[in-house]
């Protein structure tokens, strides 16, 4: 059993905190960015282009995270409560509300810039994962998003929490949503190569779904909402959609491809 009583700041400088969750989102934007311009982009103008949509980039997860968390996961107490909607540093963002957001900031840039939308959502998706295995780190030293209750060996005590042991579910998600997520999506976009923008994008809404499903089930559910038909979560019913968007996507991309 491992006891986790981790400070969730990072830095304390005087009255200045810098805590772990804000620098797993600027590392994790700052890396992706870096693994994009150096490994995968070969093209100076793409390259050029990719530079300014980041801020586009930026915008989508911070907007998006957080309309998503409102909306999906606690829309009675924001609709009560509309100024702390803006109070984003008290927590409170959804990773699918942030892809949401991603997807339709990158579809305003590349119309705007008139290109390919996939041809960026491709490279988005090969370099998400290294911001998702950073941001389920912060999750576990913060002590949120934690597991139910386990007699395994390898549970954790969350001090800040209870004095349960539970899974350690934040390190799941990093291990399989972060590290086998970016192996296999830049395995298979190397060995397919060839085929049409949006292959990638389609792998990494399948794959990404079908890990965090598997996971929220040992997940401890939304205190505000429970469960739904008695066994499902609100992460696994999102979950569900996504996959089913990422396999049209996929039979569409593979039919367009014949």
């Amino acid at each position: 059993m491992f006891t986790n009583n981790f400070d969730p700041i990072a830095i304390n400088l005087f009255s200045l905190e810098i805590r772990w969750y804000s620098l797993a989102y600027i590392f994790g934007i700052l890396l992706g960015w870096i693994y994009c311009k150096k490994i995968l982009i070969k093209d100076k103008n793409l390259s050029l282009l990719f530079d300014d949509l980041i801020s586009y980039i930026i915008i989508g997860v911070i907007i998006g995270g957080r309309l998503g968390y409102v909306i999906f996961y606690n829309p009675s107490y924001y609709f009560e409560n509309i100024i702390d909607i803006f109070m984003i540093w008290k927590g409170g963002m959804s990773f699918h509300g942030g892809v949401l957001g991603v997807i339709l900031a990158t579809y305003y840039f590349s119309k705007k810039n008139k290109i390919n939308t996939f041809v960026f959502l491709d490279l988005i998706a090969l370099s998400a994962p290294i911001g998702i295995f950073l941001g389920r780190l912060s999750n576990f030293i913060n002590s949120e998003l934690y597991g139910r209750t386990t007699d395994l060996f390898w549970g954790v005590k969350f001090e800040k929490i209870d004095n349960l042991i539970r899974h350690p579910s934040q390190l799941y998600e990093a291990f399989l949503e972060g590290i086998l997520l970016f192996i296999f999506l830049n395995y298979f976009s190397k060995k397919y190569k060839n085929r049409l923008n949006g292959f990638t994008s389609s792998l990494f809404l399948i794959i990404y779904s079908l890990f965090r499903f598997l996971i929220e089930f040992t997940r401890e559910p939304d205190t505000q909402l429970g469960y739904f038909f008695d066994f499902l979560t609100m992460g696994q019913l999102i979950s569900i959609v996504f996959l089913i968007f990422g396999l049209v996507l996929f039979y569409k991309k593979n039919e367009i491809q014949k």
